[in-house]
């Protein structure tokens, strides 16, 4: 058998958070190897369209975030990550500029939105495809480095050596100093047994997660699983696709059969679902052609302008399938994208197991049981900074 791998850093995963920790951990002078699952540009995170939080109006502050993040959590978050998350935002954005990402800017200053569960306008966006932007971005910084990527790698095991860890990913057995979990959640997987449409990749299958607890690590609010509002529900091409909830800052509101509203469309996101759920259920619902359940998102509030610039890909989308969202409302649904819960971190996304760290969607407490839009890719850049940070720190 050839000699283990050696790298005093190891990051499993190549989403948002996993490249956020291996930049982080490379510029503080960390050998790092990085393993994915499948290719490398594989990942949940590219598919985030909607955008990333962070407190730069003149009106807002992040306490202001953090209360709001608090109170979309039904006070379930972690205070001392929630407080993190916000205080970190702005300089996380910079940093994210100083990467290459061009967020969509106006009058000067950024293009700000509100969002479901925000008392104000603090979502910044490149376009709708700002989890694509973020990780090109990363992508290509760590293209330029010395990190070394490991694709279709997956981590098959994890055992505790004396001064660090052992990984068995794919064909690699590789020894490092730290790990980084960085492997996202489970919802393909859950949709997959429940017969639900989902907005995840196929890689979201949670084994990783199950590694780690073998290995003894905590985990918190594993069950609360979390339903996009706005899934695509016609026509069949958009099934499980995630309408940018920005819709909704940008004047869309949720309509039943008699074309009446029933709910505040920029609530939190589970109650903004719920009420849909309900409606559906009392018999207030419309069906689509395939007979799936539905209710109209009225889009053709949304000013023409607004729409160019901060939903391009959607009215493609929508568009090609027959349907511009500009002159008639368009049938959504609930669907099943994110896992809430996870690995249990402290401030540096250290896990209860030390050495082993976790960030992204694998680990559970900044959001709580229930998470805003816009603050999992900040969370990923936040806390994936912090984990390989801390990781390189203690690898030497």
């Amino acid at each position: 058998m050839d000699a283990p791998l050696e790298f005093d850093v190891l990051v499993v995963g190549s989403g948002a958070s996993g490249l956020a920790a291996a930049v982080s951990a490379d510029r503080a002078g960390a050998r790092v190897g990085l393993v994915a699952k499948d290719a490398v540009q594989s990942c949940n995170s590219a598919k985030a369209q909607g955008g990333i939080q962070a407190a730069f109006g003149e009106d807002d502050s992040p306490e202001q975030h953090a209360e709001d993040v608090w109170k979309s959590s039904h006070e379930t978050a972690d205070r001392k990550l929630v407080e993190v998350l916000t205080g970190e935002a702005p300089s996380a954005i910079h940093w994210l500029e100083e990467l290459g990402v061009e967020f969509t800017r106006e009058n000067g200053g950024y293009r700000l939105a509100r969002c479901g569960g925000a008392s104000r306008k603090r979502l910044l966006q490149v376009g709708d495809r700002t989890g694509h932007a973020i990780t090109k971005a990363m992508r290509e910084w760590v293209d330029g480095s010395s990190v070394q990527t490991f694709p279709k790698s997956p981590l098959i095991e994890l055992e505790r050596r004396e001064n660090g860890w052992r990984a068995v990913c794919g064909e690699h057995v590789i020894d490092a100093g730290t790990v980084v979990l960085a492997a996202g959640g489970r919802c393909f997987r859950i949709a997959a047994e429940r017969g639900e449409l989902t907005t995840n990749h196929p890689g979201a299958t949670g084994e990783v997660t199950q590694i780690a607890v073998d290995l003894g690590a905590e985990l918190r609010d594993y069950d609360a699983l979390q339903y996009h509002p706005n899934g695509g529900a016609w026509p069949a091409p958009m099934q499980g696709y995630s309408i940018p909830e920005t819709t909704r800052a940008y004047g869309a509101v949720l309509l039943n059969a008699d074309r009446e509203e029933f709910t505040d469309s920029l609530g939190p996101r589970d109650e903004v679902s719920q009420a849909i759920v309900d409606e559906v259920a009392a018999g207030r619902g419309v069906e689509t052609p395939d007979g799936r359940p539905a209710v109209y998102l009225d889009t053709t509030q949304i000013a023409e302008d607004d729409a160019n610039v901060s939903l391009p890909y959607m009215l493609r989308r929508y568009r090609a399938g027959g349907i511009d969202p500009l002159d008639e409302p368009i049938l959504t649904y609930p669907v099943l994208h994110y896992q809430n819960g996870g690995l249990v971190i402290d401030e540096h996304s250290e896990t209860t197991l030390e050495g082993l760290y976790a960030c992204g969607e694998i680990a559970g407490g900044t959001h709580g049981r229930n998470r805003m839009m816009g603050n999992s890719l900040l969370e990923c850049t936040v806390f994936g900074r912090r984990a390989g940070k801390a990781a390189a720190e203690k690898a030497a």
